[in-house]
């Protein structure tokens, strides 16, 4: 297969907000496509940055007593965190304030003007006489002129739906003084999107079969029809943004310089790197310049920004990629609800950030419909697929490699056919296919289908039962070994959709990322593996309560939330009525401590128990004596891979009996703020029945 050169980008966030699960479909969804690409051998470079600019960064600044500079700087710091937080392994992560965005829609501009398709006229609009600046659209309010109702942007109603100009509105008000606007005068530039070269070139780009989906294609028809304006891409002073040449007291409108921000990131990637920007930027053939983009921002990405890039004399985009909007429950996010959620918050509740990328990857696919995260059914999807299908090979099958065989694999592991058929070509073919094509969805629905295979081998094998067995030793070391090949081709096959799990499986089996080439990964042979723990836990229900309690807005006096947003930006400095942090703990006496008995017990068997959420039942064994224990730890624990641990336990706990039966004792695990339920275990060496000092 020849090796591809392709360039890609996502939408830029912009600088004023946080990054919530909405934006977060998008940046997955091209990660994981990058991912893809990049297993396959291509040279991918995924580049993004922050949008910086306009009216309402600069207003924000102002609000919060910083620079505008200082405020963009703080929230890509954040933006970048979040993003790294949920895996997004962007190449570059830059700024559109920037040298590099700078000069290149400079460039861009002086280009376009030198083809006669920069045209000067004059735009009537409402001014601000309070704080002597035009005003955005979004920035005036007023009643709607067609159904009356109040506090309605100039641009279109909340209530009623209607779009009209500003100048519609009645008894229209500044949103940033609250005077009422003027209707003042200024000379605006603008892209000559309606001149003839300009519908030529589109009529034919637009309506070619690999740049854009067919939907998206169709939506551009309309617009067609309807008749291609030009576009108003000037902004009067006083503006956050880059001054047009020539032009004092005129800025670059954001919207011209947020696209031509991808281009500013891959330069300072390619300053950084040594790669040849030129060949990358200007047309000719082999490099793809690919976008992964909301439904909402189509019209910028499938007509302004290819036509500027077609007459400014750069590479046109090679496909943009459109994709539909986030609901939570079937309904729109909502802060009254709960459910705007942040990645912030996502991340600071404890959530693994890999159970989102796949229930986004189970709901994605290539066409811009919407997705909904049912958040009941991400729970139920992670729980039973991740852990109960995917995990669960491995779990009950690692254990016994470590235990029973020295940590090694065996040299003739058992071959049974799904084995044979995740490494046939054409199940690589077929899941690559939908993988390339964005079609997630049915490549997760394959790679399960594949999984419950899987797990039927592991199920109808029972090396539990051969464990006991004498005799069955080398059958068992065959059924685990082969368990642990299949475990590791679904996790080369997963390794888009879960680029931590799969980096951690192929650590358990002593492997490196460059053994995780796809199509091209192998059976493992007599190799050793590392001791198991968990790879990844159960959703607990509790945990997305917890967050939508954490997005639903908080009942404040109003004094005290027009403090809020300059508290953010002192996070250092503390209110009055903060309390002292309580102390974690208070001292005991060695008499004290001398009262629990701490034994080490060994794990005789772990099982389910019917109609808890929480508890695994256990038999422990301490040394000739046997007590029975139910632990809260079902979340964390496939039983299997339980049975023959040592651990350590509370021996003289007074036994508490339970609707399940009488639990005799405690064991101890270890958990914190993150996910996760750790049980403790001694060192090799100690025996059930030893007491811990």
């Amino acid at each position: 297969m020849a090796s591809r050169k392709i360039l890609v980008t996502s939408a830029l966030p912009y600088a004023n907000g946080s990054i919530h699960l909405g934006h977060l479909v998008e940046y997955i969804q091209t990660d994981i496509w990058v991912r893809f690409q990049k297993m396959r051998g291509h040279e991918v470079h995924y580049v993004c940055a922050d949008d910086t600019h306009g009216t309402a960064i600069m207003l924000r600044a102002e609000q919060e007593g910083i620079s505008p500079e200082a405020l963009i700087s703080r929230v890509w710091e954040e933006h970048r965190a979040d993003f790294a937080g949920f895996g997004v392994g962007f190449d570059n992560f830059h700024s559109t304030h920037s040298g590099e965005t700078r000069a290149l829609a400079e460039d861009i501009y002086l280009r376009l003007k030198d083809r006669g398709l920069i045209a000067v006229r004059p735009v009537e609009q409402f001014y601000d006489p309070m704080k002597a600046m035009f005003l955005p659209d979004r920035f005036i309010k007023g009643q709607c002129p067609k159904c009356n109702s109040k506090d309605q942007y100039g641009d279109n109603c909340e209530v009623c739906g209607a779009t009209y100009a500003p100048t519609d509105l009645v008894e229209p008000y500044s949103v940033v003084s609250g005077a009422k606007p003027e209707l003042r005068t200024s000379e605006h530039h603008f892209f000559a999107l309606s001149d003839p070269q300009c519908r030529e070139f589109l009529e034919h780009w637009t309506q070619a079969d690999d740049h854009l989906q067919e939907e998206a294609r169709n939506k551009i028809r309309e617009w067609f029809d309807q008749g291609l304006g030009d576009w108003d891409i000037s902004r009067d002073a006083p503006y956050f943004g880059f001054e047009i040449p020539g032009a004092p007291g005129k800025y670059f409108y954001v919207w011209l310089d947020a696209p031509i921000g991808y281009l500013g990131s891959f330069q300072n990637l390619a300053q950084r790197t040594g790669l040849d920007f030129e060949a990358w930027a200007r047309p000719g053939p082999g490099v793809e310049m690919v976008h992964f983009i909301g439904k909402d921002i189509l019209y910028f990405h499938a007509l302004f920004w290819p036509a500027m890039l077609r007459f400014a004399g750069y590479r046109t985009p090679h496909r943009v990629f459109a994709h539909g909007f986030l609901t939570v429950d079937g309904q729109k996010m909502s802060k009254s609800r709960g459910t705007f959620i942040t990645a912030g918050s996502y991340l600071s509740e404890g959530l693994d950030p890999e159970w989102l990328r796949y229930y986004y990857a189970a709901k994605l696919n290539a066409t811009m419909e919407d997705i909904d995260l049912s958040l009941g059914d991400f729970v139920a999807r992670v729980n039973s697929d991740l852990v109960g299908k995917y995990i669960n090979i491995a779990s009950r099958s690692a254990g016994f490699i470590t235990r029973l065989f020295e940590a090694r694999l065996s040299a003739h592991p058992d071959r049974p056919s799904v084995l044979e058929r995740l490494l046939d070509p054409a199940t690589w073919d077929l899941v690559g296919q939908l993988y390339e094509a964005r079609e997630f969805s049915k490549a997760v629905r394959e790679i399960m289908a594949l999984t419950d295979l899987a797990n039927q081998y592991v199920d109808a094998q029972k090396p539990w039962e051969l464990a006991k067995q004498e005799g069955e030793r080398e059958r068992l070391h065959q059924v685990c070994s082969a368990s642990l090949n299949l475990f590791w081709l679904l996790s080369v096959y997963l390794r888009p959709i879960l680029p931590r799990v799969s980096a951690e499986a192929a650590t358990l089996l002593g492997l490196g990322a460059e053994q995780m080439a796809w199509g091209q990964t192998q059976a493992l042979g007599a190799q050793p593996i590392r001791p198991y723990r968990h790879l990844l836990t159960r959703v607990d229900p509790k945990q997305v309560e917890a967050l939508v309690e954490a997005n639903r807005p908080t009942m404040q006096p109003a004094a005290v939330a027009n403090t809020t947003a300059a508290r953010a930006a002192k996070p250092q400095e503390k209110t009055a009525v903060e309390a002292p942090p309580a102390s974690t703990s208070s001292t005991i006496t060695i008499d004290d401590f001398n009262k629990v008995e701490l034994r080490v017990a060994r794990i005789v068997s772990a099982t389910h128990v019917d109609g808890a959420e929480k508890l695994l039942r256990l038999e422990l064994d301490l040394g000739g004596e046997r007590r029975q224990v139910f632990a809260g730890i079902k979340s964390a624990y496939d039983p299997a891979v339980l049975e023959g641990r040592l651990t350590v336990m509370v021996a003289n706990l007074q036994p508490r009996k339970m609707r399940f039966g009488e639990s005799q004792g405690m064991v101890l695990a270890a958990s914190g703020e993150g996910p996760g339920i750790f049980l403790l275990a001694p060192d090799d060496g100690a025996q059930p029945g030893m007491r811990v000092k």
